[in-house]
């Protein structure tokens, strides 16, 4: 459902609309996009986004999903402040913040979830072992890897866990940047997408 602020139906609002900390992460627009398409999304599913940072994957999911649930987890209080304060910018009326750390939090989730976003959380493999166990059957999990060793928590995790259907996308944007009198093309950073669905 769109917003004043967002008045379309499809995803893709720019960066500079959101509110942002230094020092949070923020998902750039063209990585958002891939990350939306990856979940598949249901107009009933429920979301949970660990590690939401600013906010922008509830924020987009949200309006594209108003039937649907998000639950964005956020460890720190200042950032789960800020979630909120995004999701109130765009009218998103449909995210529940959960503040505390995963994975010892999850279990304070009363509606367990279609799908799973794993954006950040330095204990990776103990993250995506416990979102797991709440998954249903043809659940879908996504996670982000922005360096190797992350990438290969997760691909080590998916093969322990028997994950079915696994898909890895690599971003390569460049942005076209006005430098002085010219333009040119800025890479965002490389970003590795992994995917999973739970088939019993």
């Amino acid at each position: 459902m769109p917003s004043q602020l967002w008045p379309y139906v499809t995803p893709g609002i720019p960066d500079e609309f959101f509110e942002h900390l230094p020092g949070i992460p923020l998902t750039q627009r063209e990585i958002r996009l891939l990350l939306i398409s990856q979940l598949r999304l249901e107009p009933g599913s429920v979301l949970w986004d660990i590690g939401a940072g600013t906010g922008t994957i509830p924020v987009e999911v949200g309006l594209l999903c108003p039937k649907g649930q998000i639950i964005a987890v956020e460890r720190d209080e200042e950032v789960a402040n800020l979630i909120k304060r995004n999701c109130d910018r765009f009218d998103v009326k449909n995210v529940e913040i959960v503040e505390g750390s995963a994975p010892e939090c999850l279990h304070n989730i009363k509606t367990a979830p279609h799908r799973v976003c794993i954006e950040g959380g330095r204990p990776i493999q103990e993250i995506l072992q416990a979102v797991w166990q709440y998954l249903p059957s043809s659940g879908r999990v996504i996670a982000t890897a922005a360096n190797l060793e992350s990438l290969y928590a997760i691909s080590q995790s998916f093969s322990q866990l028997q994950a079915r259907n696994i898909e890895v996308v690599q971003s390569a944007v460049n942005r076209l940047e006005t430098r002085g009198f010219s333009q040119t093309f800025a890479a965002v950073d490389p970003i590795f997408i992994l995917s999973g669905e739970k088939l019993d």
